[in-house]
């Protein structure tokens, strides 16, 4: 039988003492949390480890005696040994170090009192550990064929160190009728400032609730929930993005305490992304306000606005010739050309109407950078949509123009079949025609027909023109959902500190030595990039496809409309 002692290496110096700590259930390991030093009273330690057991669920009990030889100290070593009476167990284990060797003897004393025989001797391995590691550790779940390792004696250990805070709060140091060592004996991990921030954190977090949730109350007025501005406000970026903001404010400064890793993970990794889009977006404004760039910027927006214009007319006014030597229909292309030059003078004496106030419109945009990069991208968003509607109309109508024209011809060319679309039962049934509906539908077959490269043409240009849009708006949305979504406390932690996030654990030998006990050291493997990523990644309503790439082509065919980047309909608190 093979029995595994879990030893915290800040213990192999330690004093003369009691060893306590938990036999991990189901299976023949102990895991050695912290040593009692002499002079202690058995009665204060057993009273001391049932109030810890109350607190924090864990079956603590005194494992043994730890020896560490000095000179003097035969009685000592003689009194720790007589204490398996005291603190029944069916195992009492007596572990010893000499001066100058590196690995401990080990006895295993039975209920009984007497050590087993030699065919019923245990073989010993001690597995050290950093305590401070583990303690601060997170393990993941491990799969093996499928399954999560839930219950596995690597597992048990970790949850027993972690789940044994509190009996790291009292050491070696401190004036009490116990004195421990353990992973915090060299000096405790506390700080002033961070105590009187976290003291200081409750007032500020619950004002900030406060105001939050009295902006949910404002925004959620009758007025402001009616269909044309719900519906508005659904398509606007930059109000999809206060809303994903406001609901991550409720949950960064809500003063429920997180219960679980996960809970403060995301809380960690929402207000570190926050606190690092406000540092950009500061950037952005000492940049913008720097060297009178918002002027500039003023002043170049009306040369390309005017710019994309004529190019828009120089474009019809090619698509009202023969462009690339085809053969239009003149009446049609007639029609639809001085129809959509017409948009682009509106549009152009809409921006011309506009352009004495673009410069102030700029510079108070400028400022909704104070409230991070993402308010900034996502207003972007918006103006460029603002400035190709025009665009975004010349794709509609082409794309309907065009849809009913398909629609129209494969309807007639199911009446030359003898077949006709079933509405109520979804399908395509037989049907029988008289002659003055084969001749009308003739009629109207040859005429959408002979007009369909015109109108084709015109929705093929158009329909890339808005596809350049959307791809714009496209990584304007990717950076925004990136910059919401990336776990930067994650990361941090897995560059900075990568045993806080662990996969798994390796053994290499530590001590090896014939007829003594097997040493090895357990060395923490960290989680990788990828699994950090996957697991703390927040969610967000950023921009996802509804559709594949092979629907997508199918409605950029038949001219239904697209939207390839959508915002997702769900939402997570």
């Amino acid at each position: 039988m093979v029995l595994k002692i879990f030893f915290p290496r800040c213990c192999s110096v330690a004093d003369s003492g009691l060893l306590v700590g938990r036999w991990i259930p189901g299976q023949d390991s102990a895991v050695v949390l912290a040593v009692v030093h002499y002079p202690f009273i058995p009665g204060q330690v057993k009273k001391y480890l049932s109030e810890l057991c109350s607190q924090i669920q864990v079956d603590l009990t005194v494992l043994g005696s730890w020896s560490l030889s000095k000179d003097g100290q035969e009685e000592m070593d003689g009194f720790l040994k007589d204490l398996s009476t005291i603190f029944p167990h069916s195992r009492w284990l007596q572990l010893s170090r000499q001066p100058g060797k590196r690995g401990f003897a080990c006895e295993v004393v039975r209920k009984n009192g007497h050590a087993p025989a030699s065919d019923e001797e245990d073989k010993i391995i001690f597995v050290h550990y950093d305590q401070r590691k583990v303690m601060l550790s997170q393990l993941h779940p491990v799969h093996e064929n499928g399954a999560d390792v839930e219950s596995s004696e690597l597992r048990a250990v970790f949850h027993t160190v972690s789940q044994s805070e509190p009996l790291f709060l009292l050491d070696k140091y401190d004036d009490g009728p116990l004195k421990l060592t353990h992973w915090q004996s060299d000096g405790r991990e506390a700080s002033i400032i961070v105590e009187l921030i976290k003291q200081a954190s409750v007032p500020v977090c619950m004002l900030l609730t406060l105001l939050v949730c009295w902006w949910k109350r404002l925004c959620s007025f009758r007025v402001l929930n009616i269909w044309p501005v719900r519906f508005i406000s659904s398509k606007l970026s930059t109000c999809v993005q206060a809303g994903y903001r406001t609901d991550h404010f409720q949950t960064v400064f809500s003063t429920r305490k997180a219960t679980t890793h996960m809970d403060f993970m995301r809380k960690a990794n929402i207000f570190v992304s926050f606190f690092v889009d406000i540092a950009l977006g500061l950037l952005l404004i000492s940049w913008l306000y720097r060297e009178n760039r918002i002027s500039h910027l003023a002043n170049t927006l009306m040369p390309a606005a005017d710019h994309v214009a004529k190019e828009l007319q120089d474009l019809l006014e090619w698509l009202m010739g023969a462009p690339a030597g085809l053969k239009m229909n003149r009446a049609l292309d007639e029609v639809l050309g001085r129809f959509f030059l017409y948009h682009i003078h509106l549009w152009i004496s809409y921006i011309r109407l506009m352009s004495p106030f673009i410069e102030m419109i700029l510079w108070y945009v400028g400022l909704s950078a104070c409230l991070g990069l993402t308010f900034a991208l996502s207003v972007l968003s918006d103006i460029v949509a603002l400035l190709t509607f025009h665009i975004y109309c010349f794709y509609v109508y082409g794309a309907r123009l065009y849809c009913l024209k398909i629609y129209g011809l494969s309807s007639l060319w199911r009446l030359f079949r003898g077949k006709k679309w079933n509405v109520l039962r979804q399908r395509v049934d037989s049907c029988s025609y008289d002659l003055d509906q084969l001749f009308l539908g003739t009629l109207l077959f040859t005429i959408l027909l002979f007009l369909l490269p015109t109108t084709a043409l015109y929705y093929l240009v158009f329909t890339l023109l808005r596809l350049v849009v959307v791809m714009f708006q496209g990584l304007i949305h990717l950076s925004v959902d990136f910059i919401n979504s990336f776990p930067l406390f994650a990361m941090g932690l897995r560059v900075c500190r990568p045993y806080r996030l662990a996969e798994g654990v390796k053994f290499r030998v530590l001590h090896e030595e014939p007829g003594a006990p097997l040493h090895l050291l357990m060395e923490i493997n960290p989680l990788q990039c990828s699994s950090v990523l996957q697991c703390y990644r927040i969610e967000t309503s950023g921009c996802s496809s509804r559709d594949s790439w092979l629907a997508l082509c199918k409605k950029l065919f038949v001219g239904e409309l697209i939207y390839p980047w959508r915002q997702k309909s769900t939402k997570t608190d």
